[in-house]
C-alpha cells in the first residue's frame, strides 16, 4: 500500500434511506387505533350508563302461541311499540305506564333494509277488539291486561310481531329536550295550552319545560287528540334532526347528558339494552329526518261506541293492511296509498 493511499480519507457510509411517508402513515395508523379505543370505551360506558339507568319490564309479552310466529312474514323487520303515559297529578314514585294513563300508543318499524323508520300512532281512544275482553278503547287493555294485552291487542290489529316495547313518562321529553340543549320544533298553529302557556305557529326553539307543554296539550284544539299526536310526531322529528346533528353525534359530554337523563325515564322489555340496540346499527346508517315517515293508523273519524262513549272508528281493514305490507317489506308503499287524513 503506497502512502498516498494511506493517508486517504476512508469513504464514507451513504446514509440509510429514510422513509417519511411510512412513519407518517404509521403515526397516523397508532392515532386511529387509539380513537377507536377511545370511541370503544366510550360507547361501552354509553351502553352501560343506560342499561344502569333504564328499568326493565318483566313480562312484557303475552302467551307465545297467541303471537305471529318469530321469524315469520308476519315478523320482518323490527317493530317497537312505544307506550307513553302522562305524569301522575301530585307526582309519581315509579315510572312507566299506569292503566289508561298510557296517553301515547305509537308502532315504531324498522324494515329489513334499513336507511328508514316508520312512526304509527294509534289514537288512545280507538275502539277495538280486545282479546278476552269484547272491544273497548284501545287503551283499556292496560287496565284489564296490562302492557302484555296490549301488545296482543295491537298485534291482532296490524297482524305484525312486535319485537320490544318502551314505556316513557312524558316528564322524560323534558329531560330529553335539555339534554340536547333544547330543539327547534316547527308550530302548527296559534293555540294557547291548558297551563296558559302562549304558542305561535312557526320554528320555536324550545326548553324542556315547553316541550313537555307541547306534546302533552290536546284541550286547546278543536280535533283533540288527533292533533296531540300530529304535534308529538312533529316533536320526534324535531328530536331526531337535533340527536342527528354534529354538534351531537360529536359531542361526547352531549350525549352522555342525552343518555344520562333521559334513560330513567324508560321502562323496557327484557331484550331492549345496548347490545340489542347495538345489533340495529347496520339498520340505522344514513337514518336522518327526512327518512322518518309518520302516519296516523287508519281510522273513520269520530264515532259513538254501543255503550255511549266518544271514540275512534278504526278502517280495520286498513289496519290489518299494515301487516301485510309489513310482511311484504312495503310499508312505505302501503302508506302512500291512504287518503291524505290518515298520514
Amino acid at each position: 500500500m503506497s502512502v498516498a493511499d494511506h493517508d486517504r480519507a476512508p469513504a464514507p457510509v451513504p446514509p440509510r434511506p429514510r422513509h417519511p411517508v411510512r412513519r407518517a402513515l404509521l403515526v397516523l395508523l397508532g392515532l386511529v387505533l387509539v380513537l377507536a379505543l377511545a370511541a370503544a370505551l366510550f360507547l361501552w360506558n354509553l351502553g352501560r350508563t343506560f342499561d344502569a339507568r333504564k328499568q326493565t319490564l318483566q313480562d312484557a309479552f303475552p302467551a307465545e302461541f297467541t303471537r305471529p310466529a318469530a321469524g315469520s312474514a308476519q315478523d320482518r323487520g323490527t317493530t317497537v311499540l312505544v307506550l307513553g303515559a302522562d305524569t301522575q297529578p301530585g307526582g309519581r314514585a315509579d315510572v312507566g305506564v299506569e292503566g289508561q294513563r298510557a296517553d301515547t300508543i305509537m308502532l315504531v318499524h324498522l324494515p329489513e333494509d334499513g336507511g328508514e323508520a316508520y312512526v304509527l300512532s294509534i289514537l288512545r281512544d280507538t275502539w277495538v277488539p280486545i282479546p278476552g275482553a269484547g272491544e273497548a278503547k284501545i287503551n283499556a287493555a292496560l287496565d284489564i291486561g296490562g302492557v302484555p294485552l296490549m301488545v296482543e291487542t295491537v298485534e291482532e290489529l296490524v297482524g305484525s310481531r312486535v319485537d320490544q316495547v318502551a314505556e316513557v313518562d312524558f316528564a322524560g321529553f323534558q329531560a330529553l329536550t335539555d339534554a340536547l340543549g333544547g330543539v327547534t320544533v316547527d308550530v302548527p298553529q296559534d293555540f294557547v295550552s291548558n297551563e296558559g302557556m302562549t304558542f305561535e305557529q312557526g320554528p320555536e326553539h324550545m326548553d324542556g319545560e315547553r316541550a313537555l307543554e307541547f306534546v302533552r296539550e290536546r284541550k286547546a284544539f278543536a280535533d283533540g287528540d288527533f292533533q296531540r299526536v300530529a304535534n308529538q310526531r312533529t316533536y320526534v322529528r324535531a328530536v331526531l334532526e337535533r340527536a342527528l346533528a354534529p354538534q351531537t353525534l360529536l359531542n361526547p359530554l352531549r350525549l352522555h347528558a342525552v343518555v344520562d337523563d333521559f334513560s330513567p325515564y324508560l321502562v323496557v322489555s327484557e331484550g331492549l339494552d345496548a347490545r340489542w340496540i347495538t345489533g340495529l346499527a347496520p339498520d340505522l346508517v344514513g337514518l336522518s329526518a327526512g327518512s322518518l315517515h309518520m302516519a296516523t293508523a287508519p281510522q273513520q273519524g269520530l264515532g259513538w261506541s254501543p255503550d255511549g262513549q266518544s271514540v275512534v272508528v278504526p278502517d280495520l281493514e286498513a289496519m290489518a293492511g299494515i301487516g301485510e305490507a309489513i310482511s311484504e317489506d312495503n310499508l312505505g308503499g302501503y302508506l302512500a296509498t291512504l287518503s291524505p287524513d290518515d298520514q
